[in-house]
């Protein structure tokens, strides 16, 4: 089975548009069995969504993954959007949901799964409190902003004040519970995925990160707190701990890495803003 793939086209980025043009030109003339998206293709809110995916001409079986792009909407229910009209939508353009429909074809599976993160990535060196973390905007923005400034207090050390940056879920992206607790659903998910699937290799695709091997390096401190929210290791002790799972793709960092956990196969599909990258695997 040969499998197309792809990441973080981001439609709705501007000055990325020309770039996921330019990818759809390449899927459109690569050959493959399957197709695959993992995630952030477009904001969930207007027909962005349809109007790229309508772009894509792929004779096979074309399967879809969220990622928190997908989510961002001004409706206030992004849990709704994700659980009830995503599905819809992407059903009605053609494409598997593989969020809770995974693929099975000629003794190969494929599994996916939004993820989604707990913090765990946070650098605990920066001394930053969870509840910047849970409010998704840093100690420096906090301090500049009246609706945050309940968040400093005396055990936020002098360094992180220095830090100006927010994460941008935490104003477009309303779930109604805590990450954790999505997380604990996608999880839940991603087991059912494994555990209706019969082939005995199996592929499983996540939009967030789930091993630190496919972190990018640390940078600056704006940089080093964002790394909170690009996944958790609890998505890649599940997929370690199925022997059926050879490969796992991810995208969202926008940085590429490809290495070997043990028996299997991890890659960071790494597209940009400005740079698409179009994998053609073999399974």
């Amino acid at each position: 089975m040969k499998l197309v793939v792809t990441a973080d086209l981001h439609f709705n980025h501007r000055s990325g548009r020309a770039a996921a043009d330019a990818a759809v030109e390449e899927i459109n003339r690569t050959p493959g069995d399957v197709l695959l998206i993992v995630g952030d293709t477009a904001a969930g809110d207007g027909d962005m969504l349809e109007r790229s995916l309508a772009g894509i001409i792929f004779s096979g079986p074309k399967l879809f993954l969220a990622g928190n792009h997908e989510l961002w909407t001004a409706s206030g229910d992004s849990y709704a959007l994700f659980t009830e009209e995503m599905p819809r939508r992407v059903r009605s353009a053609g494409w598997q949901w593989l969020e809770t429909d995974p693929f099975e074809a000629d003794g190969v599976a494929i599994v996916g799964s939004i993820g989604w993160y707990d913090y765990a990535f946070a650098p605990p060196d920066l001394g930053i409190p969870r509840r910047f973390y849970e409010a998704k905007i840093s100690p420096g923005a906090a301090g500049r902003l009246s609706e945050h400034a309940a968040l400093l207090g005396d055990d936020v050390p002098a360094s992180a004040r220095d830090i100006v940056v927010r994460w941008n879920d935490g104003r477009h992206i309303s779930l109604g519970r805590s990450d954790e607790s999505f997380l604990d659903e996608c999880l839940s998910n991603l087991r059912r995925s494994l555990t209706i699937v019969t082939a005995s290799k199996v592929l499983a695709a996540v939009h967030h990160v789930p091993f630190a091997e496919l972190m990018p390096p640390r940078r600056a401190p704006t940089f080093d707190f964002v790394r909170a929210f690009f996944g958790s290791p609890r998505l890649g002790e599940q997929l370690a701990g199925d022997l059926r799972v050879s490969h796992v793709l991810c995208g969202h960092t926008h940085s590429t890495a490809d290495v070997h956990i043990g028996s299997l196969r991890a890659v960071n599909i790494g597209s940009t803003y400005t740079a698409k990258r179009v994998l053609t695997i073999t399974l």
